[in-house]
């Protein structure tokens, strides 16, 4: 395995174990902190517009959404204009996770980059704004290309 795919595998896991703790603490299970971020910038949207916005399938924001929506923290309403569509709308528990959600994440952010100086966390978004680019890109085109051939 290369030592980049490596290292930010084993970086990944840490980092969502930490996130996935600290979402715990307010109620949360695994991703469900996703879906309502995409809420909170887009309430009112559909699974399908969620799952596209979270690079996951439809049926698995609908089953968050069935676990959430149990929960309080959202509700499911019939489009007002095309009637087969259903769109995911905050509850006011829902909303009312934004900030202590948001901290949390910015607390973890700033505890595990305290060693960095303000530089070198630039450098690191930026870096990793374009992989996370390029990687999109790879996964929407569908295919990998090394020098000679396509892995899709």
């Amino acid at each position: 395995m290369s030592e980049f795919l490596d290292l930010h595998g084993r970086t990944s896991k840490v980092l969502r174990a930490l996130a996935d703790a600290a979402m715990r603490r307010h109620g949360l299970h695994v991703g469900q902190n996703y879906l309502l971020a995409a809420l909170w910038e887009r309430d009112g949207s559909t699974p399908g517009e969620v799952a596209a916005a979270l690079n996951v399938t439809t049926p698995t924001v609908v089953k968050m959404a069935d676990r959430m929506t149990a929960a309080g923290m959202l509700t499911r309403r019939r489009d007002d204009r095309d009637n087969r569509l259903v769109r995911l709308w905050l509850t006011d528990a829902g909303r009312a996770l934004q900030k202590p959600v948001e901290a949390e994440r910015r607390l973890i952010e700033e505890k595990v980059t305290a060693d960095l100086t303000e530089t070198e966390r630039e450098s690191l978004l930026n870096a990793l704004t374009k992989v996370h680019r390029a990687a999109r890109e790879l996964l929407l085109s569908g295919s990998v290309e090394d020098s000679d051939s396509a892995i899709t």
